[in-house]
């Protein structure tokens, strides 16, 4: 048994202003052939997932065709040019074509890329891979961040997203979608889906899986699949809403083996239960920054520390909200990590070496990230930033910052400037820095959800702050283009 493997991935906030190139898949790492396998050998993926899968059996070859799955900069990234969608999407194409004969293929993919002028690109990936290999099983791997609609089920035969988020079981996910390729290969199962739509948009920091409402949604997807034999997943997919496109919203998929009708009635009732959580998904008030950091002081004071804030609207990664109120209250022993701002890093490099103190303005770049702040401090770190990730999320996969600068601002406050956005998962984005880890009582990341993985076992309280942003809180601020405007929280009716 033969099984392609490939991997195109990307969460695009259509709201940023830079376009997603092809310079920036290069740059993240794009891999060919047994290179796509063995650069995730051993880190905890969907693609390791379907490699162990396969070392349990004694009859399957993985074949690795093309892995384009980390874009410098991340979701900081807007719209994907046509160039960039093109050229790997049809260059899996044209890899699986000189593949040779293939039983079946597992594409990571995402669900939360935006293309320019590609309405549904994950869709259209599985269909260019279709042209390739014909009517063999193809199975598709998300992010709950995904956005999906119909056209995901007509191209693909399987659909198998993750259930956590954080997101701790990438890897589980891959794992059970390979397993059940390979069954639907030797005739052991006949995959079928449903698919709904339940109406409801809702912003990431409100999609924590480990508390309501996500943790009672996921609860009921779990309790189907455990109580009917037949039921093999059931994907309960949030949705990514600061991309801007026709299928952005909650999504149910559920497959089956070879049972239409229990796939319809498991979607109808996730849908309905999705709806009946609208208000808790999707219109919860969070503190601004000034009375955020306020909330922040009053948790330190009474000894409730670390307080890790999760300053969770920034997606271009140079908000300064956050660090104004905290230098305007005069809060001591921080650290926040990280502040885009690759300007300010090449000018501390150009004036500075690491013991020198200096005068640099930081961040406020963008639209809605604040104002540019005057920082003093002594250099601690000057150089390249990359380091090795140490928690759950993604544990010994490669950070990538570039050319990153640390201020010692007294106080014991530290300010990591970086090269481009970052979401910091655990210690190691301190500490890599030479950043006393320990001796912080105050911690505000560039994270919704994802820090949790790590924080949650060592923070004393966690507050959410809802700074002005591109991935603000309160969707009805945003003005979309593309997004179905008959979804919660934009009506109060249920669509249809």
């Amino acid at each position: 048994m033969r099984i392609a493997v490939a991997s195109f991935s990307h969460e695009t906030c259509t709201l940023c202003p830079r376009p997603t190139t092809v310079d920036d898949f290069e740059r993240g790492g794009v891999y060919h052939g047994e290179e796509v396998l063995d650069r995730v050998r051993g880190i905890p993926t969907y693609m390791n997932g379907f490699i162990k899968a396969a070392e349990e059996e004694s009859d399957v070859e993985l074949v690795g065709v093309l892995s384009a799955a980390k874009s410098w900069g991340g979701s900081s990234g807007s719209w994907l040019t046509q160039e960039c969608f093109d050229k790997y999407s049809l260059g899996i194409e044209e890899a699986l074509k000189k593949a040779g004969k293939l039983d079946g293929l597992l594409l990571a993919l995402h669900g939360g890329m935006a293309a320019t002028g590609v309405p549904r690109p994950e869709a259209e990936i599985v269909r260019r891979a279709r042209r390739a290999v014909g009517d063999i099983p193809i199975f598709v791997t998300f992010d709950m961040h995904g956005n999906e609609d119909q056209e995901i089920v007509d191209a693909a035969d399987g659909v198998f997203s993750i259930k956590t988020f954080p997101h701790i079981d990438s890897e589980e996910t891959g794992l059970a979608a390979a397993k059940c390729l390979f069954e639907t290969v030797r005739g052991d199962f006949k995959p079928t889906m449903a698919l709904r739509k339940p109406g409801v948009i809702s912003p990431g920091v409100f999609q924590h899986t480990g508390s309501h409402p996500m943790k009672d949604i996921i609860a009921r997807a779990k309790e189907w699949e455990e109580k009917e034999p037949t039921a093999r997943w059931v994907s309960s997919m949030p949705g990514f809403p600061y991309a801007d496109v026709p299928d952005a919203g909650f999504t149910v998929i559920v497959l089956t083996n070879d049972d239409q009708e229990l796939a319809e009635r498991i979607a109808d009732d996730m849908t309905d239960l999705v709806w009946s959580l609208r208000v808790p998904l999707a219109s919860r008030k969070l503190p601004k920054p000034k009375e955020g950091v306020e909330k922040v002081l009053k948790l330190v004071a009474k000894g409730k520390t670390p307080v890790i804030i999760a300053d969770h609207s920034d997606r271009t990664g140079d908000g300064t909200h956050v660090l104004e109120q905290l230098l305007k209250q005069g809060a001591k022993n921080f650290g926040i990590s990280t502040i885009k701002d690759p300007k300010a890093v090449l000018e501390v490099m150009d004036e500075a070496e690491v013991g020198d103190t200096v005068t640099v303005k930081v961040g406020g770049y963008e639209y809605l990230s604040g104002n540019p702040l005057e920082l003093t401090g002594r250099v601690e770190f000057l150089g390249d930033g990359d380091y090795i990730k140490a928690g759950p999320m993604g544990k010994g996969s490669m950070t990538l910052l570039g050319p990153t600068a640390v201020l010692d601002l007294g106080d014991n406050n530290h300010v990591v400037i970086s090269s481009t956005l970052h979401q910091v998962t655990d210690h190691a984005g301190f500490t890599a820095f030479g950043i006393d880890f320990d001796s912080l009582e105050i911690m505000s990341l560039k994270s919704r959800v994802h820090f949790r993985a790590f924080y949650e076992t060592v923070a004393g309280s966690i507050v959410e702050i809802d700074s002005p942003g591109l991935g603000i809180a309160d969707l009805t601020t945003i003005d979309y283009k593309n997004v179905p405007k008959d979804i919660y929280p934009f009506v109060e009716e249920r669509p249809g």
